[in-house]
């Protein structure tokens, strides 16, 4: 019914509330922002990654930190999942959480910015002082009307960034405004002409999409004799070996992102080095379930082409027999095109597909399987062998357990650490896709 009323609104009005709540909400709380170094990351893939390893960083270092995320919440080394099946929360209950970030004495407040927040002015109660840019993909193309108003979305955090004048914070005086900065992305200029104080650009022994535009005054932070493994990956900055336990060569450019940050807040390198050593995993990114059984289990968000890409990317180091993969898509006007891509790339990539609901909103969820099915059995996949159809998640996770064999993979996107499935109404099911796997794992294994 909400959705419906929005429609009927017209836009002007509704920026102007969306505007308005945003300004009230601050003011409700007197500002927090302004107590706090803030950093805002924003981009299509990487964010809820790049924000952790900011946090983590920032911490080893001996800051307490704030920290909102799709999947968590932090405050001052307190942490609790977000529940709430938002990646940037609503602008009373964001500034609820700096206020209580800003009285537990954190310095830095991290939040993950999306494109759909920043389009409803969630960051105009936010004082921010690093902007973060990530990568650029098609994703929410229908929700924004297109790539281009994606795009612009993307920017308003950029030119935000300086719209409020520099803080004067004790024990860091006058706090610089920053712009970090992916060279990788042919996006970067766009995000590099944004004002600021400083300006970092980031790549891993790749082409700086960048070169050539303009002679910024930027510092390059890149990754030299980058190694990927199936375990992790390592690289060295600046003459410092980095090594990651998260495999995967987008999760270099996700620690060099963190790295610039760090780098712009006086961290040194060798202390960002320990900090990155000890993150096992990110909830739900390319995290991994081991209950005994003798084959792998891989949880990852992945819910697009280019992310779910990567994850095959990393998977394809991993020794293995097959592939088994879990996956569907989203419903509510997410992205519709993508849906046979996502059925096409695992039928391409993977050697069982077992395609189930994901959050289908208002949306049949048998039509958004078929959807999705479809593109699997273009690639070649023949229902009832290699291609299966299954309504409950459970028991689609179930028929993969019940599939796997010594030295396969599962790998099961779309949902990551995410604690809910939303139907129709946006009702909110409860819902773990780590909690599940481990479930049926002990389940078939016989601990139960």
């Amino acid at each position: 019914m909400f959705s419906t009323l929005k429609k009927l609104v017209p836009k002007p009005l509704l920026q102007a509330y969306h505007w308005a709540l945003s300004l009230l909400a601050a003011a409700w709380y007197a500002w927090p922002s302004k107590r706090m170094v803030v950093i805002g990351v924003t981009g299509t893939n990487g964010k809820t990654t790049v924000a952790n390893l900011i946090a983590r960083i920032l911490e080893e270092a001996g800051e307490k930190v704030g920290l909102t995320s799709t999947v968590n919440f932090r405050i001052a080394g307190e942490e609790v999942l977000n529940d709430m099946k938002m990646t940037m929360p609503g602008r009373f209950f964001l500034q609820k959480m700096l206020h209580r970030m800003a009285e537990a004495g954190c310095r830095f407040a991290v939040i993950e910015t999306s494109s759909q927040g920043l389009e409803q002015h969630r960051h105009l109660g936010v004082e921010y002082d690093v902007a973060v840019f990530t990568n650029l993909t098609p994703e929410h193309i229908e929700a924004h009307g297109g790539f281009e108003n994606y795009r612009q979305a993307k920017l308003k955090l950029f030119r935000h960034l300086t719209r409020h004048a520099r803080k004067s914070l004790p024990m860091r005086g006058d706090v610089k405004k920053v712009a970090v900065v992916n060279l990788e992305s042919e996006h970067a200029w766009d995000f590099l002409d944004a004002p600021a104080d400083k300006k970092y650009g980031f790549l891993a022994d790749g082409s700086d999409k960048s070169a050539g535009k303009a002679a910024w005054p930027m510092a390059v932070v890149k990754a030299l004799d980058v190694k990927l493994e199936a375990s992790g990956s390592s690289f060295v900055v600046r003459d410092v070996r980095f090594a990651l336990k998260m495999p995967g060569r987008y999760n270099v450019l996700n620690a060099l992102a963190a790295i610039s940050v760090g780098l712009s807040q006086g961290v040194p390198l060798e202390t960002m080095a320990r900090a990155l050593a000890k993150v096992d995993n990110v909830p739900g990114r390319f995290e991994r379930i081991d209950e005994g059984q003798d084959f792998a289990v891989i949880v990852d968000y992945a819910p697009e082409p280019e992310s779910l890409r990567q994850v095959y990317a990393a998977i394809d180091r991993m020794p293995r027999k097959r592939l088994i993969h879990v996956l569907g898509s989203a419903g509510g006007g997410r992205d519709v095109a993508r849906r046979p891509i996502l059925g096409r790339m695992a039928g391409e990539h993977a050697d069982v597909a077992i395609v189930t609901n994901e959050d289908p909103y208002d949306d049949d969820p048998s039509v958004i399987i078929g959807q999705v099915a479809a593109g699997a059995l273009e690639a070649g996949k023949k229902e009832g062998e290699s291609l299966f159809k299954i309504d409950d998640r459970r028991d689609a996770i179930r028929k993969a357990v019940s599939l796997a064999g010594p030295g396969d993979v599962i790998l099961l996107t779309g949902k990551g650490a995410e604690q809910a499935i939303v139907g129709r109404g946006g009702k909110l099911m409860p819902w773990d896709e780590r909690k599940v796997a481990r479930e049926l794992l002990r389940e078939r294994l016989g601990k139960v």
